[in-house]
């Protein structure tokens, strides 16, 4: 029986990170990125899939946990009939080698703890050839696979076929410091590390960071752990954004709706460079732009979707035998064949960002408005081109409504980029194409019998992303187009309060169904304040909130029937649009949305 999704919290280096269970028990981490292979899947199968336990040995143990501070270190408080221990579960920031710390400190009496480990490289695919090394006081066990090195140290660990496992007794004042570090495999042992050094520069690191967010509107506590989540899915070397930390986590248990997350799409990093510019980081700005710079370089027509964490092109999507799935939903997949659309809104999210960097103050270098000069060339070039849309449609290729704004989006930024800003470039065939594609988006994308906005000409359905609208400037929240698309979402899409992306009646080219998607509902937050009806933002958002785990994390989508989280996690469009939410509700709205 599979773990329940939300039962797992996050740790990180900025780098990757790792799900730890309730339990004690990591089941999922990728070294020495998010989107490297695994070296623990239990998560998409069983514990002979790769695991490392660590709990009491007292089967009733009751555990609870939070995170330590404003921090990205798990604090885990086990209570037994014998004692009360704490265990830190952190990724060292600056330790060289990726490492994982266990750090262990007796409380109260005495708990004897279990560990064990169950390696699998490279999703499960290879058992890796393990050896004793280290001596004395320094125990450790060394396990090598191909170009993937780990060595474990602070226990004597002892094999049983290919699991290794240990007892321990830690009493109060006591601490044991579990070790796991990654390294190249060609490369020398890596030095010991010194914990305590190692959990303090940790701890203040994140600490640091947090102290700098700007924010005092409601939820707060929510806003900040979302910020430090979404800095966490931040890759700190390269600048590249991730999704999600996950991959096949199922969208519908049991069914083909599983997808690898691990990678950086341009709209979702847009989208978390503004949250993060709102509240008061200008400086990631910057990077962002020369991570764009450098992912993007090349000619407009080779403009991707989405990236690997460095900029990486090539994320072929292959399906893995080697592992049974969450709760047997298969295929489990690595790599995205989204990676091969075409989505058209996806230029336009990016010019909308980078107005914002403009328009928070953000200096401009000497290539920041010639990579737009170069995005806006791709979309007059593909501006009459049908596409797969923002959710990534495997059917029929449509004028997706959202897509066709976000191409006026992307023209409007650029027109108002010369006109106001003095900015090179041609402002003339902008607007008018602009003006093109509006009147097309009001003869088309909206149904004046029904007197509301459209998934795309040519049908009655709405969908979600049409909520995204006003938040461009396309139109104002309480526009009568508006309001009454709302009407027609809550009659069509809301499930138990929580609405739909859309309804999936063979659109999508995929079987099955999904789950309330939380992002949508969290825009409907932020249109339902900027329409006037406050007091069903305040009650939907605290529905929201409280559809988080016990340390704050959100997935893709919620089970309403089951109540439970679905989908990837944690899951930034999730949590960048609960920021946004909570802004709304503080009367800021952002995006240019007094535009219209």
């Amino acid at each position: 029986m599979s773990i329940p999704i939300e039962d797992y919290a996050l740790i990180s280096n900025s780098r990757t990170g790792a799900l730890v269970s309730r339990r004690g028990a990591i089941d999922w981490l990728c070294l020495p990125r998010y989107d490297s292979a695994s070296i623990f899947a239990a998560l998409l199968g069983d514990a002979e899939h790769g695991t490392w336990h660590l709990h009491p040995t007292d089967e009733v143990a009751v555990a609870t946990r939070r995170y330590d501070g404003e921090t990205m270190t798990l604090v885990t408080r086990w209570e037994t009939a014998t004692g009360i221990v704490d265990v830190y579960d952190f990724m060292p920031i600056a330790s060289g080698a990726a490492s994982v710390v266990r750090h262990i400190v007796g409380v109260q009496g005495s708990v004897e703890f279990v560990t064990s480990f169950r390696l699998r490289f490279d999703y499960a695919r290879a058992v890796p050839w393990v050896r004793q090394v280290g001596e004395g006081e320094t125990p450790g066990l060394l396990a090598l696979c191909g170009p993937d090195a780990v060595l474990i140290t602070g226990v004597q660990l002892r094999a049983t076929e290919t699991v290794h496992a240990a007892t321990f007794t830690v009493a109060a004042e006591q601490t044991r410091d579990l070790v796991l570090r990654w390294f190249p495999s060609w490369h020398d042992l890596p030095d010991p590390l010194d914990v305590p050094a190692a959990r303090e520069s940790t701890r203040r690191w994140w600490q640091d960071w947090a102290d700098r967010i700007v924010d005092d509107g409601p939820h707060h506590h929510h806003v900040v752990r979302s910020l430090l989540l979404l800095r966490a899915l931040s890759h700190e070397d390269t600048g590249g954004i991730v999704a999600a930390a996950t991959t096949s986590l199922p969208e519908d248990f049991g069914g083909e709706r599983n997808w690898d997350y691990r990678y950086v799409w341009l709209r979702d990093a847009a989208l978390t460079l503004e949250a993060l510019i709102d509240h008061g980081f200008l400086g990631v700005a910057g990077r962002w732009r020369e991570w764009l710079l450098r992912a993007v370089a090349g000619r407009p027509a080779d403009v991707q979707i989405m990236y690997g964490l460095a900029g990486e092109r090539h994320l072929p999507e292959q399906e893995l035998d080697s592992l049974p799935g969450y709760e047997n939903s298969r295929p489990v997949r690595i790599g995205n064949g989204a990676v091969d659309q075409f989505q058209a809104d996806v230029i336009g999210e990016v010019m909308v960002a980078l107005e914002a960097v403009r328009d928070a103050g953000v200096e401009e270098t000497n290539f920041s408005w010639a990579l737009q000069r170069s995005l806006l060339a791709q979309v007059v070039d593909t501006i009459d081109r049908p596409d797969h849309g923002i959710w990534e449609m495997r059917g029929e290729l449509q004028m997706f409504t959202h897509s066709r704004v976000m191409v006026w989006a992307a023209l409007d930024r650029g027109v108002r980029a010369v006109r106001d800003r003095g900015f090179p470039g041609d402002a003339d065939l902008w607007e008018r194409l602009r003006d093109q594609v509006r009147d097309e988006i009001d003869a088309h994308g909206y149904d004046a019998s029904r007197g509301h906005f459209v998934q795309y000409p040519g049908t009655a359905e709405v969908d979600a992303s049409l909520l995204l609208l006003p938040q461009v400037g396309y139109c104002a929240a309480d526009d009568p187009r508006m309001m009454r698309t709302v009407e027609e979402m809550e009659h069509t899409l809301l499930r138990d309060g929580l609405l739909l992306r859309y309804r999936a009646n063979g659109i999508d080219g995929l079987s099955g169904g999904e789950h309330p998607f939380l992002a949508c509902s969290f825009w409907l937050v932020e249109q339902y304040a900027a329409s006037g009806r406050v007091q069903d933002a305040k009650a939907l958002m605290e529905r929201l909130c409280g559809l988080a785990n016990d340390v704050g994390m959100l997935a893709e989508q919620y089970d309403v029937g089951a109540e439970r989280h679905a989908g990837n996690t944690p899951q930034a469009l999730s949590h960048l649009a609960l920021v946004r939410a909570a802004d709304a509700l503080a009367g800021h709205f952002g995006r240019a949305a007094s535009r219209t």
